[in-house]
């Protein structure tokens, strides 16, 4: 591993009524972005302990660059990044970071702090062997991709926020002629049920994992969310 890699969290600064709404009810609004600036801090925090690597947020909307240089880890770089959907938000924020000098971008959403750190050191290492590196999601999508170099067309015709966005993508890698790994597949949290499979998960976690997260948890104790 070396500073030639760079990890990029696509994040969205928390906003009361506009993030993780798909969780209200039985959230609150302010509840779900709560929870979500949990997800993105533990996430942070997670990216910013791997090694020999650079740390950069693909920040939306760009007017939210000052909070997240408050939040973020001293060195982090920051691109402003939007787009139609999550495709050309990747493809700006990949071809940005080719053309700032990395060799190789892998980038990963800001609400699966979760993420065993050995899936994201296994891209980092196998980007280095291959064309493209894909983590695959539970539901259909993925949690990462890592690239070395700028291919807006593996991002293109894509069905995204469906089941079908994985099985799509590797379609167009083949087409592409990009060789392709694959890391371990893990989950988003999305949905209640896997808000309620995170905070079940936290218990076989040391404690000194996910510490924002636990702290949303201990803070909505007994909140009518647990009892579904």
């Amino acid at each position: 591993m070396n500073k030639s890699t760079v990890v990029v969290i696509m994040a969205k600064q928390p906003r009361v009524g506009f993030t993780k709404t798909r969780l209200c009810p039985p959230f609150s609004l302010k509840q779900a972005a709560d929870f979500y600036e949990a997800l993105l801090l533990d996430t942070l925090d997670l990216v910013g302990s791997i090694p020999d690597i650079q740390l950069a947020v693909a920040i939306t909307p760009a007017s939210a660059i000052d909070y997240f240089k408050k939040i973020s880890p001293t060195g982090t770089i920051f691109f402003p990044v939007d787009g139609v959907d999550i495709g050309e938000c990747l493809s700006k924020t990949s071809k940005n970071l080719f053309i700032a000098g990395f060799e190789n971008v892998i980038a990963l959403n800001a609400d699966g702090p979760s993420l065993p750190r050995d899936y994201i050191v296994q891209a980092v290492n196998l980007i280095n062997e291959t064309d493209l590196v894909l983590g695959p999601g539970e539901d259909g999508g993925y949690y990462l991709v890592a690239l070395n170099k700028h291919s807006p067309e593996l991002f293109q015709q894509i069905d995204w926020s469906t089941a079908l966005v994985l099985e799509q993508t590797l379609i167009r890698a083949k087409m592409l002629g990009l060789k392709y790994r694959l890391t371990p597949t893990w989950y988003d949290v999305d949905t209640i049920n896997e808000v309620l499979r995170l905070k079940a998960d936290l218990s076989l976690m040391v404690s000194a994992n996910l510490v924002h997260t636990r702290s949303f948890f201990e803070q909505n104790t007994g909140a009518d969310w647990q009892a579904l």
